[in-house]
């Protein structure tokens, strides 16, 4: 009986949890260090951003495996992505779409 998993491979695989870890870590460091700088409201924002898309990216990707998986998880994935767009994009049309009041 063979054993899938090696003591290198599993080494290996703790390695890069640790890297990602740390990057996590620094990705975390730098968002609190970005809020303190002003760079303009929609900067400050698309910074902010920024980062935690990386962020997510690095969880989704090695902690989640996503970047080991088949084809049909990445078509689930943008079509998610595209649903929670257009919610998004809903909601901030139904933000600016209040009726004007009459006296």
């Amino acid at each position: 009986m063979g054993d899938a998993h090696s003591k290198e491979d599993i080494k290996k695989h703790i390695k890069t949890y640790i890297a990602i870890f740390v990057a996590l870590l620094i990705g975390t460091v730098v968002t609190v260090l970005a809020s303190l700088i002003d760079l303009g409201h929609a900067f400050n924002i698309a910074l902010a951003l920024l980062i935690a898309s990386v962020k997510a990216f690095l969880v989704a990707g090695f902690f989640m495996h996503l970047l080991s998986e088949k084809k049909t998880i990445y078509a689930i994935l943008v079509c998610t992505v595209v649903f929670f767009t257009g919610l998004m994009a809903l909601t901030i049309m139904a933000h600016y779409d209040v009726p004007v009041l009459i006296k």
